[in-house]
């Protein structure tokens, strides 16, 4: 049987990890075994600049914050060595940075799951959010294609326009000879 600090010592760890599960729009979680220690530097030195939280975690309290969260399903991955990598505000940060990770070090590191907004996703899910556009890209393509009816309708009435000028033109050369 723990001690009172012991227990209590968890349970403030499984709150943390709740709360940083319930802030967050995104999570990945990986098994980080065979990895260097400098692979893991610059692997969070990636993240962090991505402002994606990466921490290596016990799987008994994750799974103890995933069932107070609603992420049930992602507890049957929680063997072995599990790090959790969690983005507050980009919710394709983290797993693309660690798709590509794992991919560039084979067998190594690898993605067990993930979630996005609420929604567990298993491995393949996450490489397919992976893959998409960065929200910048994705914004440019909306305000780009916002813009071109816009674009459209004003070259329609520029040729309009050029239209009636020419034949303004004519008009005046006739009535002028």
């Amino acid at each position: 049987m723990p001690s009172e600090k012991v227990l209590q010592q968890k349970q403030q760890l499984v709150a943390d990890l709740k709360a940083k599960l319930e802030e967050s729009v995104a999570g990945v979680l990986v098994d980080y075994k065979g990895i260097t220690v400098a692979e893991d530097t610059k692997l969070r030195k990636e993240l962090r600049e991505a402002g994606v939280d990466y921490f290596v975690v016990k799987n008994t309290m994750l799974r103890f914050a995933m069932n107070e969260v609603g992420y049930e399903e992602l507890t049957k991955v929680l063997e072995g060595t599990t790090a959790l990598a969690v983005s507050k505000e980009d919710p394709v940060a983290a797993a693309k940075i660690l798709a590509k990770f794992a991919e560039d070090s084979k067998d190594k590191f690898t993605v067990k799951a993930g979630f996005v907004e609420g929604k567990a996703l298993d491995a393949a899910g996450v490489n397919e959010l992976a893959k998409l556009p960065s929200r910048e890209v994705l914004v440019a393509k909306v305000l780009g294609s916002l813009n071109a009816p816009i674009s459209g309708f004003a070259n329609v009435l520029n040729a309009n326009l050029r239209g009636l000028v020419v034949a303004l033109n004519a008009i005046a050369e006739k009535q002028g000879a």
